[in-house]
């Protein structure tokens, strides 16, 4: 496997948000991270980056954690946040070369496939240009060619749909598709249930910090019959359960 999170326990204070979370993230699979707004999604992928030290439980991506070697850790995983995060001072062809450089990549190599991604993206004539003049869905562009511009063996891609504009989207997931093919993981925090839906392999639902359940489609029909054969049915039918239990 790729990610394993075991008896993850942590948050932003003494008192945690997040309350005993295992799961794992294999070779090749796209895993959908699904849960209500302060679910824990945000914070568990922070924990998995090294933003936040845990309280309890144990991280690690392909046997290493970030205690024993936090570069060799961190070079593993290629990063897109929800809100675009850009230097204002850096052109899109300087935040190209800062990844380059950050991953140690050939240069060479690197640029041949930052142009196909540009190209991809439509943004092979915005090389000059600075964060300031791009749209909210052209600065989500940059952190996707960046991010896939690595070899990363996991992905963590966190609401990458918002201000994506439909053939982005598309083009995006093809591009994962690519990635899981290749043997990368990638972990998926997303409200868009259709679409998690249609291309995840598996899911984690989260609520209230805590794994609520997890598996694929199939396994989870299985253990909610009474909520629903689609995604959306059985999420909303478990959140909606959550919410009376709280």
């Amino acid at each position: 496997m790729v990610l394993k999170i075991e008896h993850l326990v942590g948050g932003y204070s003494q008192i945690p948000v997040l309350k005993d979370i295992n799961f794992e993230v294999h070779e090749g699979e796209l895993v959908g991270l699904i849960g209500l707004n302060g679910a824990g999604k945000s914070t568990t992928i922070n924990h998995i980056i090294g933003l936040l030290t845990p309280q309890k439980g144990k991280i690690t991506i392909n046997g290493k954690t970030v205690y024993q070697d936090s570069e060799a850790y961190k070079k593993q995983i290629a990063y897109i946040p929800e809100l675009p995060v850009l230097y204002p001072e850096l052109t899109l062809k300087e935040h190209i070369n800062l990844t380059i450089m950050a991953y140690h990549l050939d240069p060479d190599q690197a640029w041949q496939r930052a142009n196909q991604l540009l190209k991809t993206f439509r943004l092979a004539n915005k090389l000059e240009w600075f964060p300031d003049n791009f749209s909210k869905g052209m600065k989500q562009k940059v952190m996707i060619v960046c991010a896939f511009l690595t070899d990363a063996q996991l992905y963590i891609i966190d609401e990458p749909f918002l201000g994506l504009d439909p053939l982005a989207t598309d083009d995006l997931l093809k591009l994962i598709k690519a990635q899981t093919a290749r043997g990368a993981a990638v972990l998926m925090s997303t409200h868009v249930l259709d679409t998690a839906e249609k291309y995840c392999d598996r899911f984690v639902l989260l609520h209230d910090g805590r794994v609520q359940t997890q598996g694929n489609l199939e396994t989870l029909q299985t253990q909610y019959p009474d909520l629903g054969t689609s995604l959306s049915d059985i999420y909303l039918g478990l959140a909606r359960a959550g919410e009376k239990d709280d």
